[in-house]
């Protein structure tokens, strides 16, 4: 659970760490999150060990997946102010060209939020957002 009191002393300075902190799997990836233009943007900044493919180099497909997953529930927690971490119900991801040894950004959109779930749409760049490495959409359970 994310404390209420985290998210909005995070909003107010802008520093998400004690955020992350609280969802194990963001802070063992190494997420970072920024508000650009009042919208959440999040980055993964390349270390050796995301590398799945030694030969390319490329990231390893997981780790992008884990990115843009948790990416996605961090931006359900900012856009709902929600103490609640959702659930995921379900992820579909589409790699549309190899992650390159170098920082991942994505950006998120939530496409549809009722009362119990959530359609969040993310995508996934490195140089150019018009082109995109990965994208992915997700139903989250929200409690």
């Amino acid at each position: 659970m994310v404390e209420l009191t985290y998210l909005h002393a995070a909003k107010e300075s802008g520093d998400y760490a004690g955020i992350i902190d609280q969802i194990p799997y963001a802070r063992l990836l190494g997420v970072v999150m920024k508000e650009v233009d009042g919208e959440p943007l999040f980055e993964l900044p390349f270390v050796d060990r995301n590398i799945g493919n030694t030969h390319l180099p490329a990231l390893h497909g997981g780790v992008i997946g884990g990115f843009l997953e948790n990416a996605a529930l961090l931006h359900l927690v900012w856009a709902r102010e929600s103490a609640e971490v959702p659930r995921t119900i379900d992820f579909s991801l589409d790699f549309l060209r190899s992650g390159r040894a170098q920082t991942l950004f994505a950006r998120c959109d939530i496409t549809k939020q009722g009362k119990r779930v959530a359609n969040v749409r993310m995508t996934a760049w490195q140089d150019d957002e018009r082109k995109p490495i990965a994208v992915a959409r997700a139903h989250f359970l929200l409690s």
